[in-house]
């Protein structure tokens, strides 16, 4: 049996296969099970078990392509799932041996990249992550020697020790507020509501480092997905590092399926489109087919003028789309950019476009 279609097993049906299998496991921890069920769930999870030999026999001696550094989050995670159940196998024989198959839970995650997002956050905002979780413990510890000291004479089976208040003062810190050790004294209260007060700002300290963080990362990720559709268009690639900045800032990529119609003849124009991918019919008395590197749409923005004709996708789509108020301000910091745009844009006002020969007019009238 052939490794390759293993190795490309989706998302979606690891998470599937890894659903069933922990079903398996649930089913065998229950006590009264009967004999049939049981074989079955183990079977059950034996072909699962194969099929992830499989799919890392696959990973492992076929996906060579690609960078070792970038499979190795796929790599560790096919290696466990492989070896943790084999090894329970062989090693357990006590009735546990299934639960080990619990490390399933990883597999929908190893095609995800949200692993070494959580990494790049967690690197970039290590310095001050850290000094937030410093001031964690100190307030932790001195919150525990301060509620020994107050309460351990009035409660000393439960306040009898630094380690002992130490629960007290992690439940509190936390704001979690069990109740099974509360102090009886009116300073021990008091403590106990600085002690929820600090933890709720340190609380509010560490998500807010980590929401900032992930913003950052992904605008960083838009900001260079952008920068490279942006220097696809041939419009584009003579400009300078500043002003291509500013141009990456105004457009908005979007993916049309094909089929799909772009914006159609009569509307109010709000915006213009370049073609990064793909490509698009312009629907005029000589249908005009648009490619890779076209713009259509202009006359709208600098015209106000409805649209002259309905675009639709030919195939999928690669847009990043230029809206008016964005052109307004591309129009000041890059003022070449929108020259070049109005001027063609002017050229073409009143004109009929000649169909144009294998697919290379890069404008349309619209």
């Amino acid at each position: 049996m052939s490794a390759v279609p293993f190795s490309k097993i989706s998302a979606p049906l690891n998470g599937l296969l890894a659903a069933i299998g922990l079903m398996a496991v649930a089913a065998l921890t229950a006590p009264d099970i009967a004999g049939r069920t049981r074989l079955a769930s183990e079977l059950l999870l034996a072909g699962i078990w194969v099929i992830y030999c499989l799919q890392l026999t696959g990973t492992l001696f076929i996906q060579r392509t690609t960078d070792l550094r970038d499979r190795i989050p796929v790599i560790a995670v096919d290696v466990l799932a492989v070896l943790v159940p084999l090894a329970a196998f062989l090693l357990d024989g006590t009735r546990d041996q299934s639960l080990y198959c619990a490390v399933w839970l990883l597999k929908p995650l190893r095609d995800s990249t949200f692993f070494r997002l959580v990494g790049r956050v967690l690197t970039n905002e290590a310095r001050n992550l850290i000094g937030v979780t410093s001031v964690f413990g100190i307030i932790l510890f001195c919150a525990a020697l301060v509620a020994y000291i107050i309460e351990r004479d009035v409660q000393p089976d439960k306040f009898g020790s630094i380690p002992q208040a130490m629960w007290w003062a992690v439940v509190t810190l936390s704001t979690t507020g069990y109740g099974d050790v509360t102090p009886q004294s009116f300073a021990g209260r008091v403590l106990a509501g600085l002690v929820m007060m600090c933890g709720i700002g340190i609380f509010a300290l560490w998500a807010g480092l980590l929401a900032t963080g992930f913003y950052e990362e992904v605008r960083r990720q838009d900001f260079v997905r952008n920068w490279q559709l942006v220097a696809a268009v041939p419009l584009f690639q003579k400009l300078g590092s500043a002003a291509l900045v500013e141009v990456v800032r105004a457009l908005r990529p979007r993916v049309v399926p094909a089929g799909t119609i772009i914006c159609r003849k009569g509307e109010t124009g709000d915006r213009m489109f370049f073609i990064v991918e793909g490509r698009v019919i312009v629907a005029t008395p000589n249908p005009v087919e648009l490619g890779a590197g076209s713009f259509f749409g202009e006359m709208a923005l600098i015209s106000g003028e409805p649209r002259s004709a309905t675009v639709s996708a030919a195939t999928e789509v690669s847009l990043l789309s230029l809206y008016s108020v964005d052109f307004q301000m591309l129009s000041k910091n890059s003022p070449e950019i929108a020259d070049i745009i109005r001027k063609t844009a002017l050229e073409r006002r009143g004109a009929v476009p000649d169909p144009p020969l294998g697919g290379k007019d890069t404008k349309s009238n619209t």
